[in-house]
């Protein structure tokens, strides 16, 4: 049995409803991870879903599914913000579930998480590992990124610790990194997010880029929906969930300030209308008996049909 089997990924039924999955449609799942959100598309109607990661143990992991949709299942291995490169006509969707996956979560060989030991890797391809972004950046820089990537007011504080401790020896593994910063900022009675929580956050922004690869798929958006074609995204904390809106808002066609210099503004027919004014956030059945649903938030909008 695969993992796309007995997983079940955040807001499914809200990614349905905005996504509409019809007959004889072209769908790109393009954070495919465990496979949760292309098997219920591909069960909710006879359409086609081509899924993109960059993780090759979820492009392998997958290879069950593509044998059980015989042929309507197509994965990538690539970055979802290249997926223009494998679009040679207009589809009908593009679904985002931005983030970290569970599936990664629950492989401590993968280092994304501190609650059991492994290494400090994180990576979700290739490239450089959190180990070595930790071995190589200067203070400054360090406490800079755990600012801005992992929103931690403790920044500088935590980045003094890592620097510290880094001269004695290598920083090799989640349970090391995770007890330098408890040290630096001890948890208070009560607190229920451990004071790595968020250094370990913005490593994995960082080693992955994950911020540059969100802006690239939605500017992405644009070219590869036909019109009437659907965008659904799903983040799970404010920095990601920020782009999100912001591009939405520039790309929509919600009413705006007219600026009084430009006067033709009203004319300019944006490449989207938005589907809901507002983030849809998980159901309180879901977040009762999955967490994770707490923090997510669902953006969806439709692709229109000319663009000025």
């Amino acid at each position: 049995m695969t993992r796309a089997r007995h997983h079940t990924p955040v807001m499914l039924p809200e990614v349905l409803f905005n996504l509409s999955p019809a007959d004889g449609e072209i769908y790109v799942d393009g954070t495919f991870g465990a496979g949760g959100y292309s098997k219920a598309i591909l069960d909710a109607a006879n359409c086609n879903v081509m899924g993109i990661d960059r993780d090759l143990s979820a492009f392998e992991n997958g290879q069950d599914l593509v044998s059980d949709y015989g042929g309507r299942l197509r994965l990538i291995q690539d970055c979802f913000g290249n997926v223009a490169d494998h679009i040679n006509d207009p589809v009908d969707g593009f679904v985002l579930d931005v983030g970290v996956s569970s599936m990664q979560l629950d492989q401590p060989q993968r280092g994304f998480s501190f609650m059991r030991d492994g290494p400090l890797d994180m990576r979700m391809g290739e490239g450089e590992s959190a180990a070595e972004l930790v071995a190589r950046i200067d203070e400054a820089d360090l406490a800079d990124l755990i600012y801005c990537y992992g929103e931690d007011r403790q920044s500088r504080r935590i980045a003094k610790a890592i620097v510290a401790a880094r001269e004695h020896d290598k920083i090799e593994t989640t349970l090391t990194l995770a007890e330098i910063i408890e040290k630096a900022v001890p948890r208070k009675r009560g607190d229920k997010i451990h004071p790595a929580t968020r250094t370990f956050q913005a490593l994995r922004i960082a080693v992955n880029d994950e911020l540059g690869e969100l802006e690239r798929a939605l500017e992405a958006s644009i070219k590869i929906l036909k019109p009437g074609g659907r965008l659904v995204v799903v983040t799970f904390h404010s920095l990601e969930d920020r782009i999100v809106k912001n591009f939405l808002r520039d790309h929509s066609d919600k009413p705006q300030s007219i600026n009084k210099y430009k006067a033709d503004d009203h004319d300019v027919v944006k490449p989207f209308k938005l589907i809901h004014r507002k983030a849809v956030l998980a159901s309180d059945e879901e977040t009762k008996v999955n967490p994770r649903a707490r923090s997510a938030k669902l953006r969806a909008a439709i692709r229109t049909e000319v663009v000025a």
